[in-house]
């Protein structure tokens, strides 16, 4: 969760300022230590959050490091190769065919991110490096969003990306004429037919009656929007999908898989991105797997019919 522009800072989990001394510091991990231990009453997901942000700064030399690559310190310059925010071309580690892949990840949410963090800026006002920790952390949270979802989105691609030749994968596919109205990602493997929201609440999350909840969603409702959207594509191109896949940052998620149950027969399931990968090669509980001729029939109804935002 550090690694994201809606997350909050190391210091901030921690209940500190960032001029702290580092006496007072150590004092502050652990007493958030005990007040978060899940054996104290405290949330497990939450005291995972304190264990990392101790790692990132737990010694001056991580507190330099951190604090120039987070731009959580108004007194110290930020490098913004660092944050890792920016478009990255993956490169080619082996020879091994990738997955068939349409659309641009996470590319309508940059470009509208870079729109508004200009916009935001000022009309007249340079802005030299729009992915500048401190311009993006100071932004207002709808803009940050934006980017966080962008990277989440970028992220799903590239671990499926990496699945092989058996899957292919659409990105930013359009759902109604408002482009924020789009499924991240339809994937087709072996293991069924998936719609896939890549999301980054910027912060731990819950559960309830089927829906993801925590204290940034407001009145959101995630799993109720991409259940719609998965049905109008379904619709349209007259495919049935085997599963919703809601994709979340590892730190804000308490255990790998969390299922949701089903409605109207698609199975809903919630994953950390590491785990990703598992959840399509072997399939959501209750999808129905595809093969030989559906499989290929599956791909030509939707490479015909999807459209992107």
């Amino acid at each position: 969760m550090f690694d994201s522009p809606l997350s909050a800072s190391a210091y901030e989990i921690l209940g500190v300022d960032p001029d702290i001394d580092h006496v007072e510091l150590r004092k502050a991990y652990r007493l958030r230590l005990r007040q978060t231990h899940p054996d104290t009453g405290g949330d497990a997901a939450v005291f995972i959050q304190v264990q990392r942000a101790w790692e990132l700064v737990g010694t001056p030399e991580l507190r330099e490091a951190y604090d120039r690559r987070s731009g959580v310190h108004p007194g110290i310059p930020t490098d913004s190769t660092q944050s890792g925010w920016r478009p990255q071309a993956a490169p080619r580690t082996d020879t091994r065919p990738r997955a068939r892949s349409y659309g641009q990840p996470g590319g309508w949410r940059r470009e509208r991110y870079l729109s508004l963090i200009r916009e935001w800026a000022g009309f007249g006002v340079e802005v030299p490096d729009p992915y500048d920790p401190a311009l993006v952390r100071s932004a207002p949270r709808e803009v940050r969003r934006l980017l966080a979802d962008a990277l989440a989105e970028e992220a799903t691609a590239r671990t499926v990306s990496a699945l092989g030749m058996g899957f292919t994968v659409w990105h930013d596919v359009a759902v109604t004429a408002d482009a924020d109205d789009k499924l991240d990602h339809v994937i087709l493997s072996p293991s069924g037919l998936y719609g896939v929201m890549s999301e980054d609440f910027g912060g731990v999350v819950g559960f309830r009656r089927g829906e993801i909840t925590g204290p940034s969603l407001g009145t959101r409702a995630p799993v109720t929007a991409a259940l719609s959207r998965v049905r109008a594509v379904a619709k349209s191109a007259r495919v049935k999908f085997g599963g919703v896949i809601m994709v979340l940052p590892d730190d804000d998620l308490a255990q790998a898989v969390t299922p949701l149950g089903s409605s109207r027969g698609v199975p809903v399931v919630v994953v950390r991105r590491s785990a990703l990968s598992m959840v399509l090669r072997q399939g959501v509980p209750g999808a129905r797997a595809i093969g030989g001729n559906e499989l290929f029939d599956v791909r030509t109804r939707l490479q015909q019919t999807v459209r992107f935002v």
